[in-house]
């Protein structure tokens, strides 16, 4: 199919390098210059300016910031019969539907950069078929049939930045026990990448029944679960989650 993006950052770079690989027909907007370079020479997309790509494209992906989603929208005609793909948060869908009228066949998604190589659910917010048309089922499509639950979903994919950082200060911590970074780095990711991946994660309960099977009576896993929520851990990023679906709601208060 002919796709097009506007808007070529960290989160389009490995869905265009995902699509071309399986024989689809990229054009990208320039922005950011030197990713829309990077994606020419790899996978021989076109650069285009955003009316073009959009003339040009069967399905148009949005994956503009959405600061900037007004002014670089607002000018641009879609066509009738053209799906869209957003992986824009705080974007509500009546905006959405404004921004690309007449075309009506719209989805909401959050991608992670590791769709590239498949295993990333994508929570779909519309009409559901367009994402799995392009994506599954490498990366499976998880329909979501109500916008605020949609996104909760969006505050959930920000959990994973967070986690990042305290993993990252764990492997500081590792390093400076052991004199070596490296090697402190690359246990932790390990560690977390093996255990997640070979747990099921197909039922309800099983992160707590993993969590309870490691923090028995008298361990330092133990320890360690007690004491991140003793001193909190829990309560914040419950308050930061809420924080987050109430920004992307509109309901701050």
């Amino acid at each position: 199919m002919r796709v097009g993006f506007i808007g070529t950052g960290h989160i389009a770079a490995p869905m265009v390098r995902f699509l071309a690989d399986k024989g689809h027909d990229i054009a990208v907007t320039e922005r950011s210059a030197t990713i829309s370079a990077e994606l020419v020479a790899s996978h021989g997309v076109v650069v285009s300016d955003p009316q073009s790509v959009i003339a040009r494209s069967e399905i148009v992906v949005l994956c503009l910031r959405p600061q900037h989603a007004h002014a670089v929208l607002s000018p641009l005609e879609l066509r009738e019969s053209q799906g869209v793909i957003s992986v824009m948060a705080g974007i509500t869908a009546a905006q959405l539907a404004t921004y690309c009228d007449p075309a009506t066949r719209i989805v909401q998604t959050i991608p992670l950069g590791f769709l590239e190589k498949g295993g990333c659910p994508l929570a779909a917010f519309g009409d559901t078929d367009i994402l799995a048309t392009l994506f599954a089922p490498e990366n499976p499509v998880v329909a979501i049939t109500d916008e605020t639950a949609f996104n909760a979903h969006f505050a959930i994919c920000a959990m994973v930045p967070g986690l990042l950082d305290l993993m990252a200060t764990g492997s500081d911590w590792l390093a400076a026990q052991t004199d070596n970074a490296d090697m402190a780095e690359f246990y932790t990711t390990q560690l977390v990448a093996g255990f997640l991946s070979a747990m099921d994660k197909d039922r309800a309960n099983r992160l707590v029944s993993e969590r309870n099977a490691l923090a028995t009576d008298g361990t330092i896993s133990l320890q360690m679960t007690d004491s991140l929520r003793n001193h909190g851990a829990h309560d914040a990023l419950q308050t930061t989650l809420s924080e987050i679906g109430h920004r992307l709601n509109g309901t701050n208060t």
